[in-house]
């Protein structure tokens, strides 16, 4: 296994085991099948945990593991606050009181503020007086690294890493978010703080190997170096001197053997000509099946009106490359649960938009369709009441 120094000089394994998505029996987890799974995962090397408050089960299940087995003190745990949840300062003693309880600990190596998306749900957060909590964990030592996962623009990941000294952070990245969320953007600015960078979703939930165009997937059968899918997807990541910590959600032996072989093997920088003109192939096939021609270049933005129009471009697409009910995911998480959403019913049809787009898409009409699909009548009956809740949470901070 190859590790990568967090901020402090701790080493970090370069693969991270993502607790998300543990075997289960019916609703409850396979807790043998998950203890054989981290025991190898640990043999080999990896030392860096991941999961959440609300991946059920999957604190409880981390935190028994461990205790039995003994591994607590060869692993770090990275576990998450969430912030959407919260609307008071009692609130978060209880949740993070309830964590260490759960993962029968007495610290979290690595805690996060969950899925931020935009910067009103920090400053949320320090309206509470989240940072007078922070200062009292880390001198406790209940918190030893503090840090956030984004989902959300890059606009908004820079804002929110500039406004405090963050231990860390976690982004969605892969070849294909590679111009989405915090994309390279975020992941370049993070690595200039000196700030290590969490990849997660870097399969994209799998998708990157089995929802992959049958050309993609002959074209990878087809090159010399004979990596699967989720190798080439793995090494493109790793490869970057920024990336401090892939996530995988592994759940077989073979996975975690696969995965340890990878990170054990790769080096910066190792990428030929050869390799990236793959990916552009991939890339490209998966291109075929979008709806827009939008590379998120900005050119288009800020919209005078507020419509986030690259963002609701890539759900858009989503919907197509992937499935509605993932890109409906991603829509709610970037776009429609925002303190001002970004809608494309905002547009007013000003045309400064077009004018500036260097791929000469007719974006008016495009939002059109791109609203359509993402918010058909039903659906805005679900967002009118997803965001009261949200709104209301916010509110009370």
């Amino acid at each position: 296994m190859q590790y990568r120094k967090d901020k402090y000089g701790k080493d970090m394994s370069l693969l991270g085991y993502g607790c998300m998505r543990f075997t289960r029996k019916g609703r409850d987890i396979d807790l043998d099948k998950a203890e054989k799974e981290i025991l190898a995962a640990i043999e080999a090397g990896v030392n860096y945990f991941d999961t959440a408050y609300i991946y059920s089960g999957s604190e409880v299940a981390l935190g028994e593991i461990l205790h039995r087995t003994g591994m607590r003190d060869r692993v770090k745990i990275a576990t998450k606050l969430p912030q959407y949840l919260i609307s008071s300062r009692k609130a978060i003693d209880k949740y993070f009181e309830e964590q260490l309880s759960r993962l029968q600990t007495d610290h979290i190596d690595y805690y996060l503020m969950h899925m931020l998306t935009d910067y009103a749900q920090w400053e949320s957060l320090k309206s509470l007086g989240i940072l007078d909590w922070i200062k009292d964990k880390k001198a406790s030592g209940e918190v030893v690294n503090l840090g956030f996962s984004f989902h959300g623009t890059p606009e908004m990941f820079l804002k929110i890493l500039d406004d405090y000294d963050w231990d860390f952070c976690q982004i969605q990245y892969n070849y294909v978010d590679e111009t989405t969320q915090a994309g390279r953007i975020g992941l370049e600015a993070a690595g200039k703080k000196g700030i290590p960078v969490i990849i997660m979703e870097p399969l994209r939930g799998g998708k990157l190997v089995d929802l992959l165009p049958e050309k993609a997937k002959k074209a990878i059968a087809n090159h010399p170096r004979g990596y699967t899918a989720a190798e080439w997807a793995f090494r493109w990541l790793m490869e970057q001197p920024q990336v401090s910590c892939v996530l995988s959600g592994m759940n077989s032996m073979e996975m975690v053997e696969e995965n340890c072989r990878i990170a054990s093997s790769v080096e910066i920088g190792e990428f030929t000509d050869d390799d990236r003109a793959l990916i552009a192939e991939i890339k490209e096939e998966i291109r075929k099946t979008t709806k827009v021609e939008c590379t998120a270049c900005r050119y288009c933005m800020p919209c005078p009106k507020g419509v986030d129009i690259p963002g609701n471009f890539r759900c858009y697409n989503h919907m197509y490359s992937e499935n509605k009910k993932d890109a409906r995911q991603e829509f709610l998480q970037t776009i429609a649960l925002t303190e001002d959403p970004g809608f494309a019913s905002k547009c007013v049809a000003c045309g400064k938009c077009q004018q500036h787009c260097p791929q000469g898409i007719p974006i008016i009409e495009k939002l059109k369709e791109a609203d359509k699909a993402l918010r058909p009548g039903p659906y805005k009956v679900f967002l009118f009441f997803a965001r009261k809740f949200m709104v209301k949470k916010k509110s009370k901070g």
